[in-house]
């Protein structure tokens, strides 16, 4: 009787905003970080440092994420030349990957700027980013990454969490006909991750992880903020390797 060869073991990615962060997921059994900062406001492009400390980190892949600002996704020439020298950095680093994203006011893809961050990446592996969620027509775009050469989508499924695009993200993974990766992402938790893969049929997952950590500092000085007016600046959130290892065990069945 001839065995059935099991389906490789889906992809794991965390979005990372501290070097913490890549240990944790290197820890916990990640197959891929996307480097980020800001991750409050969707994420934007993190330093070069920061970029050079977790290539350090052995086991996972490394992606960048090149947004130059939280808002939109339409973007102004000096905006995009800004975002083209940082992908070049990336790639001079030696980044694995690249994650990017540009639409048109009228919600379509900005194909001249895509075309233009695809020369800039080289053999970088490409993401295109969450964007995809605020884009007018999904199953067009999607077309149109194939023909880019991108290698994966970032998406919720244009809904509020990855769990709650169910529906849609099943359709492209459908359409994509493994022409193209649907990873899906926002809100992906132990609880929730195993039934994300095993209903859309996607081989990827994006996740951050993060738990709060409290400070160490024993001087502490309240009533002060660095940022928003009543946040507490003696917390920070930070992927846990534990939690990446649950959301590992939760997918490895399918």
């Amino acid at each position: 009787m001839q065995e059935t060869s099991k389906a490789p073991r889906p992809l794991l990615e965390v979005c990372c905003g501290t070097i913490g962060s890549v240990v944790a997921a290197a820890q916990g059994g990640a197959d891929r970080v996307e480097l980020c900062s800001g991750l409050d406001e969707g994420g934007l492009t993190p330093s070069l440092g920061f970029l050079r400390a977790s290539l350090s980190v052995d086991a996972v892949r490394t992606h960048v994420l090149i947004r130059h600002r939280g808002g939109d996704f339409l973007y102004s020439e000096r905006e995009l030349q800004l975002m083209l020298d940082d992908i070049r950095v990336a790639r001079d680093a030696g980044a694995h990957g690249v994650v990017v994203g540009a639409l048109t006011a009228d919600g379509d893809l900005d194909m001249a700027a895509l075309e233009a961050m695809r020369e800039a990446a080289g053999a970088m592996s490409l993401t295109f980013h969450r964007a995809f969620d605020m884009c007018r027509n999904p199953e067009e775009v999607l077309e149109q990454l194939i023909s880019l050469g991108f290698h994966r989508i970032l998406t919720s499924g244009q809904a509020s969490t990855a769990e709650a695009g169910i529906p849609l993200l099943r359709r492209l993974v459908v359409q994509a006909a493994g022409r193209i990766s649907l990873m899906p992402g926002c809100g992906v938790s132990p609880a929730n991750a195993g039934r994300i893969i095993s209903e859309t049929g996607a081989r990827e997952i994006h996740a951050s992880a993060r738990t709060w950590v409290k400070s160490k500092m024993k001087w502490r000085h309240d009533g002060v903020s660095m940022g928003e007016a009543g946040v507490d600046e003696y917390a920070f959130r930070e992927s846990s390797a534990l939690v990446v290892r649950q959301i590992r065990a939760s997918i490895d069945e399918f």
